[in-house]
Order: C-alpha cells, then sequence, then structure tokens
C-alpha cells in the first residue's frame, strides 16, 4: 500500500472517506497514486457486497461510510457485477493539475450510466475439466528423452 505521505490514521480515513464518495457518486476525479489505491479498496467492497453475508456485512460496514453508500453496495452494485469476476472499477488519466502539476485521473464504476468508456464485456470463464486420475496424470508429465543416435552410424567414411 502506499503511503501517500500521510500519517496512518489519516491515509486510512481518507481511502474511507474516498471509497464511500466513489459508491455514492460512482464517479470520482483524484490523483493517480490515490487512485491506484482506492481502486483495490473499492474492489473488495463490492467483492463483499456481492457475498451478501452478515459477515461481509459487518466487515463492509466498518470500512465504508454511511448507510445509504452501504445498501447501494449490497443492492445496486451486487446485481450489477453478479456475472463480473473482477475489475469492478476504471482510472482514465485526465489532466495535470495547475497548482502542483500532480497527475489527475477519474475512478469509475464501469457498466454504468454515463460512463466516459464502454467497459469490456467480461472475460468467459474455460469451462471446469474434468479431474484426471494422478497414475494418468503422471504417467503423461514424464518427459521421454529421444533416443540416442549413434555417432557411427551417420559418418560416412
Amino acid at each position: 500500500m502506499r503511503k501517500l505521505n500521510r500519517p496512518t490514521g489519516h491515509r486510512m480515513s481518507m481511502l474511507r472517506t474516498m471509497v464511500s464518495q466513489l459508491v455514492r457518486h460512482e464517479r470520482i476525479e483524484t490523483t493517480v497514486a490515490k487512485a491506484k489505491e482506492v481502486r483495490c479498496l473499492a474492489d473488495q467492497m463490492v467483492q463483499l457486497g456481492k457475498e451478501n453475508t452478515l459477515a461481509a456485512a459487518r466487515q463492509a460496514s466498518a470500512f465504508v461510510r454511511g448507510d445509504d453508500v452501504l445498501h447501494k453496495l449490497f443492492t445496486e452494485l451486487a446485481y450489477r457485477y453478479k456475472h463480473r469476476e473482477g475489475g469492478y472499477t476504471r482510472m482514465l488519466r485526465t489532466r495535470f493539475r495547475v497548482g502542483d502539476a500532480a497527475e489527475m485521473a477519474y475512478i469509475e464504476f464501469v457498466d454504468r450510466d454515463n460512463e466516459l468508456r464502454q467497459a469490456k464485456p467480461p472475460t468467459p470463464q474455460p469451462p471446469p475439466r474434468p479431474p484426471m486420475d494422478p497414475w494418468t496424470r503422471s504417467r503423461l508429465t514424464r518427459q521421454f528423452a529421444p533416443p540416442k543416435e549413434d555417432e557411427n552410424s551417420h559418418s560416412d567414411s
């Protein structure tokens, strides 16, 4: 985790607020370094929302701020991303801030109305292969060396 030039308490408080605002508004503008940290945490919160258990609700409520944000995580976002395995957010670099020339970026949820760029469809998972017998697997994984060729058979003397 990046330290973002802040003490731990301030950094965690700032990230909690940013994740809550991202869930509430579905798009925020921040610096690139902060956006990369928020992206990981927001994806974790959506994953908790998809689990829809009491333990997941308690973990999410310990992190995000606001009952409306928690409700949105477990209803709207969980339903929207029920078939997606990950990658719920995207970061789009926008400009350099005037005061300190920090690189700015939008971080937003994918597959929503008024998004800046259309999301790629989720990649389909390959079908599961049936388990193989351990004896067959060990026989198939052996590397057989080709037979050695005799040097006398190739010489024409």
